[in-house]
C-alpha cells in the first residue's frame, strides 16, 4: 500500500497475446505511473478456449490527465476488444463495510479493533445483529447499532429491512462476522462478490451443533478457517483466503475452541483486506488473490 493516491485497475479476460502491452499501452500513452502490476494466466485445465488472465494494476493517481470517470470512458472500448470484466478504483474513497453478528463476539471484537487502529481504513456505517448482545459494545465505538430479530415467521421481513438499512448507509460490502443465519438467495443475487463470510474448517464432515465436539472426539489434528464470498449455495461461494494450525492429543476441546476462534478472526480480516484492496479476482468458481 502506498501513502500516495491510486488508481487500482482489475481486470480479467479470455487469454491472448498482447494483453499486458494494450493495457499498459494505455496507461503510458497517457503518462500514467505504475506503481504495482500482477499478473496471472490460467491455462483452464489445459482447455485453451477456458484459458483465462488476470491482472491487477496500482497507478499513481496525479500522474493520469483525466479522473475515473474519463479512464473509464477512454478504457472501455479496450476492454470491450479483450473481452474484459473489469472494474477500476479509487484509494482516496474508503470503502463502506456493514458488519453482521449474532452472539460470538470474537470477530465483532478484532475486526473493530482494527478499525481504530487504522489497520482497516475502512468506514463502518452500522453494525446489524440479530441480537441485542452487542449493542452497548458497538455503541461504544460510536457506531450505530440495529437489532433486526430473525425468527421462522418474520424472515422475510427481517432481511427486507437489513437490505433497506445496507443500502440506506450505502454499504459497499457486507461482512458476516459469525452471523448464524442463512442468508437468502435473492440478496445473494443481489449483492455477487459484495458478502463476505468465515466459517470453520470442519464443513462437511462435522455439520451442525458443537463441530469442535465432533472433531475432538474424531481425533482431528488440524483446525482452519475459511474465509469467501457469500453465494445462494451455503458455504461453496469463492474462497477468499484459509489457515489451518496442528493440535494433538493433549489439547482439550476448549482448547480447540479457543485456537478456532484465534484462526477465525486471523482468516477473516486477512480476506476482508484482501477484497478491500481489490486483491481477489473471480471468474466461474475460480479464484485469483493476488497478495
Amino acid at each position: 500500500m502506498y501513502s500516495q493516491r491510486f488508481y487500482t485497475l482489475t481486470a480479467s479476460c479470455p487469454d491472448r497475446v498482447g494483453i499486458i502491452a494494450r493495457v499498459a499501452g494505455f496507461i503510458a500513452e497517457h503518462h500514467g505511473w505504475i506503481l504495482e502490476s500482477s499478473y496471472h494466466s490460467d491455462d483452464g485445465g489445459g482447455d485453451t478456449e477456458s484459458a483465462r488472465y488476470f491482472m491487477r494494476l496500482e497507478v499513481k493517481a496525479d500522474s493520469l490527465p483525466f479522473h475515473l470517470a474519463e479512464f473509464r470512458e477512454r478504457f472501455r472500448p479496450i476492454a470491450e476488444e479483450l473481452e474484459m470484466d473489469w472494474k477500476i478504483s479509487d484509494s482516496a474513497v474508503k470503502k463502506r463495510v456493514v458488519i453482521f453478528v449474532s452472539k460470538q463476539e470474537h470477530c465483532l471484537y478484532d475486526l473493530l479493533a482494527r478499525w481504530q487502529s487504522k489497520e482497516l481504513d475502512i468506514e463502518i456505517p452500522c453494525v446489524i445483529s440479530n441480537h441485542d448482545t452487542f449493542k452497548g459494545f458497538v455503541e461504544w465505538h460510536g457506531i450505530p447499532f440495529h437489532h433486526v430479530p430473525v425468527t421462522a415467521d418474520n424472515k422475510a421481513a427481517a432481511y427486507a429491512e437489513m437490505r433497506r438499512l445496507f443500502e440506506e448507509v450505502r454499504g459497499d460490502t457486507m461482512v458476516l462476522a459469525r452471523y448464524m443465519q442463512i442468508i437468502p438467495p435473492d440478496i445473494c443475487a443481489d449483492y455477487p462478490g459484495q458478502i463476505i463470510n468465515i466459517h470453520h474448517s470442519f464443513l462437511p464432515s462435522f455439520v451442525g451443533a458443537k463441530p469442535y465436539h465432533q472433531a475432538y472426539q474424531r481425533g482431528v489434528k488440524l483446525i482452519g478457517a475459511t474465509c469467501h464470498y457469500v453465494t445462494s449455495a451455503l458455504d461453496q461461494g469463492p474462497i477468499i483466503e484459509q489457515d489451518v494450525i496442528r493440535i494433538d492429543h493433549s489439547d482439550s476441546v476448549d482448547d480447540m475452541v479457543r485456537y478456532g476462534k484465534d484462526i477465525e478472526k486471523a482468516v477473516l480480516a486477512r480476506g476482508l483486506r484482501y477484497h478491500l484492496e481489490d486483491r481477489v479476482l473471480v471468474h466461474g468458481n475460480k479464484t485469483v488473490v493476488f497478495r
